[in-house]
């Protein structure tokens, strides 16, 4: 690798001297192809987590739509894309047939395809598009359910999303048992020298802790900061985030008629109200004190959940006079923005670093896999460019960080994490400043971080572990020293 080269183009250049070291094997130079192209499409996050998790309710949520699932889908084995796109459509992928565009229609609860024909375990991917802002940054990838590890402590469906995805919203009631142990198996899965695919850990039944009851949420948020201080949840995840899903996504759709059928229902007295709402039945078939369809409540509770319809009436009472504040609200609640601020913070903000990770990781693997004249070198090549690249150094250390392995006390450490970009890659999330400081306090700021760490770098006391640590810090606050030479904020 040429000394000073970026790692985008340390990345081109490798492909390509993969391309001429397999032209005669045309697998393989499909596969590489596919590498180049993905460099230039958007971050791959996948949405995983065991059976009824909520993954396509999350994934509507970030969307701001309802179109997933695809009906006849869950639990199948299918992993279902969605891309941006002109117009809505779908392609089918399988394993005996050629591509096939489905028919499409949009349904009561997401997006309806014709897939009369396929027979079970026959399709492998369905490809949507659909004509949203939310998708033009990103592709998100609804997985089929994560079961538990096998007796090797692998996961079928995780392995292949360590394959195509650029990173993972895992999702999770509690966040323990079964599912930590598979978020270990992606964190020892790191190919090389690489760092594993980065983790967002999402407690997405937020809205059930407690027994459903009206500070559920608070609850929620709490329980989630507490699991990012639990050592072993802290170790395999950049952050935890308590999110209802539901809720999320009934602030971004309430219509109209649903907030009049609530505030309706918020007339009532609350403790009237209450023992109706005791139970999803009890609710739906009872004689309500008011004149309410048991369509319409139908609706309410497809919508909301019994504890959306709660809270919601509750919200109404205290100052949701309108739809649009009410879906504020619901939204502010929900965790829905904590959500969406992780996904761009440690994914989309690092969407280079990140491509090239996956770039590498998948080379790595066909140089093990298929070595042939020349692949000895380009491995080579591949660990030159992971040991030398600054930005995966910074995550290599932001890991190490979060298990305590380099030794720095809980201050040191909290800093290091920052300056390398743990709280956003931007100038003033890593110098911890206000958004609006000007470029003098930011250089000052900037300057007297990389002074400090310099000298920890230098300090023979330390451990190496500790020292080297230290260099990487510094590195990165010279990185900033030079972004802002050059005119950045």
């Amino acid at each position: 690798m040429t000394v000073g080269l970026r790692l985008d183009e340390a990345v081109w250049g490798l492909l390509h001297r993969a391309l001429e070291c397999y032209r005669d094997d045309a697998r393989a130079t499909a596969h590489l192809r596919r590498q180049l192209a993905r460099l230039e499409q958007p971050l791959r996050i996948a949405i995983a987590g065991p059976w009824r998790s909520g993954r396509s309710t999350v994934l509507n949520a970030l969307m701001g739509e309802e179109v997933a699932p695809v009906e006849g889908t869950d639990g199948s084995g299918v992993f279902t894309w969605y891309e941006n796109g002109a117009q809505p459509a779908a392609t089918a992928y399988s394993t005996s047939h050629p591509p096939q565009q489905l028919a499409v229609a949009k349904s009561a609860t997401g997006m309806r395809v014709d897939l009369v024909g396929w027979r079970a375990g026959e399709l492998r991917d369905i490809v949507v598009r659909w004509p949203t802002r939310a998708l033009r940054q990103i592709t998100l990838i609804d997985t089929p359910p994560v079961g538990g590890p096998d007796e090797h402590g692998r996961s079928p469906v995780l392995d292949r999303v360590l394959r195509d995805a650029d990173a993972l919203l895992y999702l999770t009631r509690d966040g323990r048992g079964s599912d930590l142990r598979v978020l270990e198996s992606v964190r020892e899965s790191a190919v090389g020298q690489a760092a594993p695919v980065p983790v967002v850990l999402v407690l997405s039944r937020s809205d059930e802790v407690g027994g459903g009851r009206i500070d559920a949420l608070l609850t929620a948020r709490q329980v989630a900061r507490r699991q990012h201080r639990d050592p072993r949840v802290d170790a395999v995840c950049l952050n935890v985030v308590a999110c209802s899903g539901l809720l999320g996504l009934a602030g971004r759709v309430l219509s109209e008629s649903d907030y009049a059928a609530l505030a309706q229902l918020a007339r009532v007295p609350r403790p009237e109200l209450e023992a109706h709402l005791l139970s999803a039945d009890r609710f739906r078939r009872g004689e309500l004190p008011v004149a309410l369809d048991p369509e319409v409540r139908a609706t309410l509770l497809e919508r909301l959940g019994l504890f959306g319809v709660r809270l919601a009436t509750t919200l109404v009472r205290t100052g949701g006079d309108s739809r649009v504040a009410l879906c504020a609200e619901l939204i502010r609640r929900s965790g829905l923005t904590e959500l969406r601020e992780s996904v761009h913070r440690f994914f989309v903000d690092r969407r280079d670093t990140l491509k090239a990770r996956s770039a590498l990781a998948a080379v790595e693997v066909l140089l093990r896999a298929e070595p042939g004249p020349g692949s000895a070198e380009l491995l080579g090549t591949v660990e030159q460019i992971l040991a030398g690249a600054h930005e995966f150094q910074e995550l290599r250390l932001l890991a190490a960080l979060r298990d305590t392995r380099i030794g720095f006390d809980a201050e040191l450490a909290e800093e290091a994490r920052r300056l390398v970009g743990g709280d956003g890659v931007g100038l003033a999330a890593r110098l911890g400043v206000e958004h609006d400081a000007t470029v003098q306090r930011l250089w000052e700021v900037a300057a007297d971080a990389q002074a400090r760490w310099r000298e920890r770098a230098e300090d023979p006391v330390l451990r190496l572990a500790q020292r080297r640590g230290a260099e990487v810090v510094v590195r990165s606050c010279e990185g900033l020293l030079a972004e802002l030479a050059e005119g950045g904020r």
